[in-house]
């Protein structure tokens, strides 16, 4: 019987599910956050030009899923128009992974400065134009939304350099 050991692999800073207070808006911001965290660690310190190597034959990359991440957090709560939601899965080619993973953390500060003025979940995201989803649906859409690509990156990224999630 062989007692080789696996060489460990290096982890991208996942945590795992957050224990939050009890309300409803705490734990679905508790869970969105800890997403949120996880998706920026998975493309934060990936190599060049790996990142932007698409993993499947969709083109899908780990630099171009944040890059969508933040535009999805900016149309929910920010209200920002897109109108071509497939480019929006492209970072631009001088965008580094730095430039990605602040623009990404910017947008989800900016969202969460939005939340924090919401003390209604069944009320609709402020925006200033256009009509909103309620802050209860944002929640939820954001947490499908971004724990639906963080597996996409978890697969890429251990695609990429062996680092994997928790």
């Amino acid at each position: 019987m062989s007692t080789s050991a696996t060489p460990r692999r290096a982890r991208t800073g996942d945590a795992p599910p957050p224990r939050t207070r009890n309300s409803e808006a705490e734990v679905l911001r508790g869970f969105l956050d800890c997403l949120r965290a996880s998706v920026a660690a998975k493309t934060e310190g990936a190599p060049e030009p790996g990142v932007r190597t698409p993993g499947v034959p969709s083109g899908t990359n780990l630099l171009g899923l944040l890059h969508h991440l933040t535009c999805v957090e900016r149309a929910t709560f920010l209200g920002e128009r897109i109108t071509d939601w497939q480019a929006t899965f492209r970072a631009a080619p001088g965008d580094g992974v730095a430039e990605v993973v602040a623009r990404y953390r910017e947008a989800v500060r900016q969202a969460n400065k939005v939340l924090d003025g919401c003390t209604d979940l069944g009320a609709p995201v402020p925006r200033p134009n256009g009509p909103a989803p309620s802050v209860r649906w944002a929640l939820t859409h954001l947490i499908e939304e971004t724990g639906r690509h963080a597996g996409h990156a978890d697969i890429l990224r251990e695609q990429l350099d062996g680092a994997t999630g928790r």
